[in-house]
């Protein structure tokens, strides 16, 4: 047999159905991707930088607390400092603990919102 030389639109057309496809079974089959929420913040330790957020999105979270949850604020070197009473827009994760619920470690990325 010899060697089967296609057009280039249709090797180009095919390329794109691969990726195309590569793209929906990622969606549809990879993990969720956390939704950002808006809360307002009730403290924020610099030194520490720990981070209370309150509002009704964040008892649903991971590691909330009466609507509460703090954990380590990582940032961009730009963002502006928290303080008590701003809007924040976040994501957060929670890393559980081996020795129980005293030792999960919440983190916090996000940005004070306008």
């Amino acid at each position: 047999m010899g060697n089967v030389n296609l057009p280039t639109p249709v090797v180009l057309a095919g390329a794109g159905l691969c990726l195309l496809g590569g793209y929906l079974v990622g969606v549809v089959a990879g993990p969720p991707a956390p939704d950002r929420t808006t809360a307002v913040v009730t403290s924020y330790e610099g030194p520490t930088r720990k981070l209370c957020l309150e509002g009704e999105a964040v008892s649903e979270l991971d590691g909330a607390k009466d609507d509460v949850i703090c954990g380590v604020w990582r940032r961009t070197d730009d963002a502006a400092q928290p303080a008590k009473g701003d809007k924040f827009r976040f994501v957060s994760t929670m890393n559980k603990g081996q020795s129980g619920s005293d030792d999960d470690v919440i983190t916090i990325f996000g940005e004070v919102s306008d």
